[in-house]
């Protein structure tokens, strides 16, 4: 399992990519870091035409159930895979 100290340090890390991802790979980064600090998604989905909200949304709640300290080492993981 990662470390509080190792997530911040992911964290900061997937702030200084080179490139911009691909708008997957900013959903699996958002919808970790989500349940690694809040745990599982509690509000509504949006509705209307929100449709980046209704992304990030859905890419949290397919998260649903994971432990936190999982999502943490999971988001840990993958972005030491993006930085390389």
């Amino acid at each position: 399992m990662a470390t509080q100290e190792e997530f911040e340090s992911a964290v900061a890390k997937s702030q200084t990519l080179t490139e911009r991802p691909s708008n997957e790979v900013l959903l699996k980064l958002y919808a970790l870091y989500k349940q690694a600090t809040e745990g599982d998604v509690t509000t509504e989905r949006p509705g209307g035409f929100d449709f980046k909200n209704i992304a990030k949304w859905d890419a949290w709640k397919k998260q649903e159930g994971k432990g936190q300290e999982e999502a943490r080492a999971e988001y840990v993981q993958y972005v030491n895979q993006l930085v390389g």
